[in-house]
């Protein structure tokens, strides 16, 4: 394996923004592994929580949970299964990048500059349209409306990334680079990235 300038890469993306194809063929072209769905079955060994729990509540908040949550968490002594698996989450990603690798989502751009590691941070990004496209491809979205399927993730992941950054997600000034993977292409972005991690000037 090649030394990398940045060795570890968080990405954070929109729904449907062809995040895990980024990530894919980063992965393919730097030959180091990527992580996405493969947080589950970690963090539910870390957290007691099952992997049905963490698929839905790992990286996705409606506004009365988070309302609710913050009222809870200053009321009392309370932590909610959202807390708890955002903790096991932020020790797996924080284990993870002592080797390189690339990690998609669960805050990890934050997690990692809260620890002091140095990582690349990507956003990626892209009109309604292309990501409607996308969503309508995506099983998880079977028999869905595109459009609805697709305001209703990009509410969950907005607020759940604002609970726990305190800030706004594809905000450009938490990220290294911003790339709309639909005008450029999700495979033209991942060689962008490709190009700048690995240590030349």
């Amino acid at each position: 394996m090649e030394k990398l300038k940045y060795p570890i890469i968080a990405i954070s993306r929109e729904y449907a923004a062809f995040g895990r194809t980024v990530a894919k063929r980063l992965s393919d072209d730097l030959g180091i592994p990527y992580y996405d769905k493969d947080f589950v079955k970690e963090t539910a060994r870390k957290s007691g929580y099952s992997e049905d729990d963490i698929k839905r509540e790992g990286e996705a908040m409606s506004k009365a949970t988070r309302f609710l949550n913050s009222l809870m968490n200053n009321a009392m002594v309370y932590t909610s299964s959202y807390d708890s698996i955002f903790h096991a989450q932020k020790e797996v990603i924080l284990s993870l990048s002592k080797e390189p690798c690339i990690i998609v989502g669960r805050c990890g751009g934050f997690v990692l500059n809260e620890a002091g590691i140095p990582s690349f941070n990507v956003f990626l990004y892209a009109d309604k349209e292309v990501r409607n496209k996308r969503a309508s491809e995506l099983k998880e979205n079977e028999g869905l409306d595109p459009n609805k399927a697709r305001e209703k993730h990009d509410i969950l992941r907005e607020t759940y990334y604002k609970q726990y950054t305190h800030m706004e997600l594809g905000d450009y000034h938490n990220y290294d680079i911003c790339l709309n993977t639909g005008e450029i292409g999700p495979e033209r972005c991942a060689d962008i990235i490709a190009d700048i991690v690995r240590k030349h000037s």
